[in-house]
């Protein structure tokens, strides 16, 4: 392999160590989403159950207000692009669930992608150490 190769190889290295560790982000921040859906999941079934209950509401700043519920008949869930949309509770559950299928979904789509990058980026570091290895056998 000449050095002009080697140099290309090197380059192509950066890029897929740069790809993978962008799909590493985006996996985690998936892992977040979801937690947060599933989270959503369990508060609204439980409020569901009880008829009165206590929670802090953020106002800013780490700063929260003690607030009671009455009801929990109505859920509003925030579509995205500023669009709010008010649901009664087993249409929010169906519409959580209907969006962490789409997340898990993105999930094994960037894992695959990952894994991918992965054994591209084990294939180089393979070429480059025979690369090294024939340099040092030719001198």
């Amino acid at each position: 392999m000449s050095e002009e190769k080697a140099q290309q190889l090197m380059q192509q290295m950066q890029m897929l160590e740069t790809y993978f560790a962008d799909l590493s982000q985006r996996e985690s921040t998936l892992y977040g989403v979801l937690r947060e859906a599933v989270s959503a999941i369990a508060s609204i079934k439980a409020l569901s159950q009880k008829t009165n209950s206590e929670a802090l509401v953020p106002i800013g700043m780490g700063t929260f207000v003690k607030t009671k519920i009455s009801s929990s008949d109505k859920i509003v869930l925030n579509l995205g692009a500023g669009i709010s949309l008010e649901k009664d509770s087993i249409s929010a559950i169906n519409y959580l669930e209907a969006r962490i299928k789409e997340i898990e979904v993105a999930i094994q789509d960037t894992s695959a992608k990952k894994n991918d990058a992965a054994t591209q980026l084990e294939q180089g570091k393979s070429q480059i150490n025979q690369l090294i290895q024939a340099e040092s056998q030719s001198k």
